[in-house]
This record gives C-alpha cells, structure tokens and sequence, in this order.
C-alpha cells in the first residue's frame, strides 16, 4: 500500500563536525518529521566534493561523525532512509540530464552563489561543479519526487530554481514526472547565531562544534560577542540585543526571566553571564556526547545502517530513472 505521507528530502554535507546550530537548525525538525513524512535523510557527499577537493579525504570521517550526530539526535533509520549520496549513482545521471536542459544564466543569478564567492576567498570555487551546484540539488529532489524540502530563506532561490528545471523538463519533453517541491521554511526561534553574531558557520569559523569537549566549549562561550552597547560593568544591559542571552532560549530557557533581569540591573557582568551558559550547555549536551560516542564506537552499525538506507532509496531512485529514460528516449536503442 502505497504511503499516504507526504515525502521530505533533506540533507547535509559532509565538510567536518558538525555545530549545534545543526541541532538546533535541522535535527530536531529532522526528529518530527520522521512522525509526519515519509524522510529521506541525505549525506551530500558530492555536493561537499564541490567546494571541498582539495581536501577530499577528510569528508569520509566527516561522513561516520555526522551519521553518528543524526542518530545520537533521534534520528530513526527504522523511521528514515539514511544514506550517503554517492551510494546511489541515479543522483549524477539525473544530474547530467537536467544539466543539459539548465540555462547557464539561471545558474548565475543565484544570489547564494554570489554570496559565496565572496565569503569564501580562500577557497577556489570558479569552477563548472560549484555553478552547478543548484542543479545537482534539484536533481536529488527529483529523484525521490520529494513534495517538500525543508528550507531556510536564503535556500529559496535554489528551490524555485528546481521548480523552474522540472517545469522545463515537463515542457520539452511532454511529461509530468516530477512533483514541484514546495518549500518547509526554518522557524526563525531554532536560529542560533554564531559567536560573533553572524550565521553560524564552519567556513566563518564562528560556530560552536556539537562534539565540543566541555572546555573547549567553555572557552568559544567566552569569545561570544555581547551587549555592544554595554561598555562598564556598572551599566545595564540590553539582552535583546545580546547573542547570549538568546543561547538561554535553546539551552536554559526556564532562567530568561531571570538572566534579562539580572542584566537590564547590572547585577551580574557579561563574563559571568557566559560561564553561567557554558555549564548549561554542557549541562545539555552531555548526554548527546554520550550517545555519539556509542554510535562511533560502533563503526559496522553504521555501515549497515547506510547500506540499508541506500538500498531503500535506490528502489525510489532506479523507478524515477526509469521513467525519465522513457520520456527522454536517448538510450532506446540500447534498452530494447
């Protein structure tokens, strides 16, 4: 019986450890919709191939300490389909399709490409790949005909992009196979800021790794950026403009009312008020560390638990492939 849930595609790529705005971001949504939605969970080991070549033997670690982040987090493989992209070779054959029905313009007025060109400088990303980037992506919805994709704002010139390439695939080659992907948008409450304020990031190097060991977390806490308008000790403090005081919304919210008064008071100094936080989060994710520990304690578990992930989503995959040779009818000389 075919599932009456609607199908989510969503995940992550495979460029190091991962931070808690992951947690707090993408895994604990992750959790619900595995009761809502019928999940594909990605490793996008491709797309971390894009930006990250020139150190390309580092995200195969990367990918057996993220498996083992989603499932300390609650993320079920009985509930999901939990794999590494590259398992499934139907994503680059898609891939090469919509490529060559992709206008090259479309690609370059992405503002998230422009975006990254810029941040990141000391990376060479001109390349075919990295401009290709949204197209990859778009295959990899279609391929599952995913109903909906779980987004954040600055993600939502990629996703009406794959809405566009289904559109035209439809239109060339008189089909509808593809679903268009309508987007889930991030609740701006799971948003935490990096250290210095800006979008948590490993390519900033702002973010506060989730495997952190309680003292090295205790001293990024320390680096936070606070109150800029509080200069003295004596003088009272703006919590709603401090990245800190947002930390005790995900990690203590129970004391907000107190921390907010303790601050618009004076009564406590700012390097008090983080180490305050550090214990918290420690506090908080100590049994996370506990449980990622026993998932990479365990290496062959998360072999067989990407292999059979792989093996449910290439049966979605090899049948979207399926239909697609059909419509596009260039191998038939071949398949008969």
């Amino acid at each position: 019986m075919k599932s009456l849930k609607k199908r989510i595609l969503s995940g992550m790529r495979p460029t190091g450890d991962l931070h808690i705005g992951h947690l707090f971001g993408v895994l604990e949504n992750w959790v619900n919709f595995q009761q809502t939605h019928d999940c594909f969970f990605m490793v996008a080991d491709w797309h971390a191939l894009m930006g990250e070549y020139k150190r390309s033997s580092a995200i195969s670690k990367a990918i057996e300490s993220n498996i083992a982040d989603w499932l300390a987090a609650g993320i079920d493989p009985e509930k999901a389909s939990i794999f590494v992209q590259s398992d499934v070779p139907e994503h680059l054959e898609l891939y090469a399709l919509f490529s060559t029905l992709t206008p090259i313009p479309w690609l370059e007025r992405c503002p998230t490409y422009k975006e990254q060109l810029q941040e990141l400088k000391d990376k060479d990303i001109f390349t075919h790949a990295f401009l290709g980037y949204p197209v990859l992506q778009a295959a990899d919805i279609a391929l599952y005909r995913a109903h909906q994709v779980p987004v954040g704002k600055d993600q939502l010139p990629h996703l009406e992009l794959t809405r566009e390439i289904v559109r035209r695939f439809h239109h060339i080659f008189d089909c509808d196979i593809f679903p268009e992907p309508e987007p889930i948008l991030d609740n701006q409450r799971n948003k935490i800021l990096g250290i210095d304020r800006r979008k948590m990031s490993k390519s900033y190097n702002n973010h506060i790794g989730l495997g952190s060991p309680k003292e090295e977390l205790s001293s990024k806490v320390k680096q936070m950026v606070t109150d800029p308008k509080r200069l003295r000790l004596k003088d009272p403090g703006h919590p709603d403009d401090c990245n800190v005081f947002t930390y005790y919304s995900f990690f203590e919210p129970s004391q907000e009312a107190e921390v907010k008064e303790w601050c618009e008071k004076a009564q406590k100094g700012c390097s008090e008020c983080k180490s305050i936080l550090s214990d918290h989060m420690n506090e908080k994710l100590e049994p996370w560390r506990e449980k990622r520990k026993y998932f990479l304690d365990r290496p062959d578990d998360l072999k067989d638990i990407l292999q059979a992930g792989a093996s449910s989503a290439r049966i979605q995959a090899q049948e979207t492939l399926s239909q697609v040779r059909d419509v596009v009818a260039w191998r038939k000389f071949y398949d008969v």
